[in-house]
């Protein structure tokens, strides 16, 4: 029976590269994302490279309570309660804390805190009664380090890394695994247009290995908290 991923935020960068990982090891995956032409992209993809294995995606603003509930509830309905989930989705908008737009904060903590924070709600009681399974949340740098330009950015990267350790403290005695991955400067769509080589940058799927190397561990163990950052420092 295969088993089964939650990823968030799937259909580019980090989401994609661990997908692509947990695929290929035969895993279901069950994704959302706010772009539909993405998703249906990566379905096709999915469904030519993986035939025999299930996808769901389902185009949501995890930003958004309501559409964080429906997207577990058709998780749960299509695929089943997942095995792993991937706390990925998030928002990126530099500013400083007293010159930011109005709004920066709410935003960015509503989609890179809130969504892990509901959608985790939704599957925890299976894991529990299932006595295993593993959350990852795809923190930041940023969550460890202040600065210039951080701004709501790093706060709710702050909360996210709080959070995580609080949840892990919550479900170590159900041998349910939790993991914060904090990458620095990775090349994603979030550096688009920057004047910066590629090479600098941390590949996604270095981070996605992360990922799996850390849920294969024993069920004897556990990788509370992954730093990864770019050779020749932060950026």
């Amino acid at each position: 029976m295969s088993k089964h991923i939650v990823v968030t935020g799937g259909t580019k960068g980090i989401g994609r590269e661990i997908i692509e990982r947990f695929a290929k090891k035969g895993f279901d995956i069950s994704t959302c994302a706010r772009n539909e032409a993405d998703l249906n992209e990566l379905k096709e993809y999915f469904k030519k490279n993986f035939p025999n294995q299930k996808i769901l995606v389902v185009k949501a603003d995890l930003s958004k309570k309501d559409q964080v509930i429906a997207f577990a509830k058709k998780v749960k309905s299509e695929i089943g309660p997942p095995e792993v989930l991937i706390n990925n989705t998030g928002v990126f908008l530099p500013g400083a804390i007293h010159t930011e737009p109005e709004g920066n904060l709410e935003l960015m903590i509503e989609t890179n805190l809130y969504s892990a924070y509901y959608l985790t709600r939704e599957f925890t009681a299976e894991m529990i009664e299932r006595n295993s399974g593993h959350i990852f949340s795809i923190g930041s740098i940023a969550g460890l380090t202040a600065y210039a330009n951080g701004g709501s950015y790093a706060i709710s990267k702050w909360a996210m890394l709080g959070f995580t350790k609080c949840l892990r403290q919550e479900l170590k005695d159900f041998n349910v695994k939790v993991t914060s991955i904090l990458p620095g400067a990775t090349f994603t769509a979030s550096w688009e247009g920057v004047e910066i080589p590629e090479e600098r940058f941390m590949k996604a799927s270095d981070v996605a290995e992360s990922v799996w190397g850390a849920y294969n561990l024993s069920p004897s163990s556990v990788v509370e908290e992954i730093v990864i950052r770019p050779q020749l420092g932060d950026l």
